[in-house]
């Protein structure tokens, strides 16, 4: 192995060690502050746990056996880096994280009393949904446009989660705003790379493709390739096209994961603690009952 891809891999696989001690710490830490939550925030909050643990899992699984996809190239020779295994855990630890974005996109949009807002955060599960089945599309029949199809639904997603924020932001507690502001920051960051990197990236690889006469499989061809077929590499020059995008996907994004359930748990104490604006709707406002006063007699 080249001693370049040998200290990458080796700087992934530290990572994903740290991030799922990070995960442990961060519910250890929530599940002490529990007892001040409200029941259904609590549901919520086991959620966030629950999806952000499947997001870090996933991450750290990929991280120890990277795949190429398209080229079915990989690190490790097992079945365990085989492109139909390591897909299907990259499609349940994507979903996860989705729906993290999701649940905290309806949380803040509830408490704000924005009707439109949850319905955009119930959007953004099934958008995802779509593109993993366009990545699946791609990655069974050789064809990088499929890639071109999911990327671009992963930036409109993000798109559609930011302007839901922006539109909110005024109806926040100036409380939550600082972290508000880091998720339309990093989400504005995500969409420009999007479709300034990522998808003219895809679109080219199409492109070429075409040009070269590659010849792409049928789904039930794919399935067998992608289930049977792994070509092992350790040459860094194989793999220095992937690095960016997957050591920002296994360390940044576990984070930005880890961190909405310390997000959430600081938003759902203060949801549970302080009086939402008088333009919340009634079924989520807190009720003051009059507290009684003994009689002089």
């Amino acid at each position: 192995m080249d001693a370049e891809t040998l200290t990458w891999w080796a700087c992934l696989c530290a990572v994903s060690l740290v991030n799922v001690a990070c995960w442990a710490t961060t519910t250890a830490l929530v599940r002490r502050q529990s007892t001040g939550f409200a029941p259904e925030v609590w549901r919520v909050m086991k959620w966030q746990i629950l999806l952000s643990a499947g997001y870090v899992v996933g991450c750290a699984y990929r991280s120890a056996f990277p795949v190429y996809d398209i080229g079915r190239q990989v690190l490790v020779d097992s079945w365990l880096s085989s492109v139909i295994v390591g897909r299907s855990v990259a499609t349940v630890a994507e979903l996860c994280f989705a729906a993290q974005w999701a649940l905290l996109l309806r949380s803040v949009a509830e408490t704000s009393g924005s009707t439109r807002g949850v319905l955009a955060s119930r959007a953004i599960v099934p958008l995802i949904a779509i593109a993993e089945m366009c990545s699946w599309y791609a990655v069974l029949t050789l064809s990088n446009l499929g890639h071109v199809f999911e990327e671009s639904l992963w930036g409109l997603s993000a798109g559609l989660l930011v302007a839901s924020v922006a539109v909110l932001w005024p109806r926040c507690k100036p409380a939550v705003k600082p972290a508000l502001a880091v998720t339309v920051v990093a989400g504005l960051v995500y969409v420009v790379y999007i479709f300034q990197v990522d998808v003219p990236l895809y679109w080219g690889r199409w492109i070429a493709d075409l040009d070269q006469g590659r010849a792409h499989l049928s789904l039930a061809q794919g399935i067998v390739d992608a289930s049977q077929r792994w070509v092992v590499s350790h040459r860094w020059t194989d793999w220095q096209s992937e690095v960016i995008w997957m050591s920002l996907y296994f360390s940044v994004a576990v984070w930005f994961s880890i961190a909405l359930i310390h997000f959430s748990s600081r938003f759902a104490s203060r949801r549970s603690a302080v009086l939402i604006e008088p333009y919340a709707p009634r079924s989520i406002r807190r009720v003051h009952l009059p507290v009684a006063t003994p009689s002089h007699h």
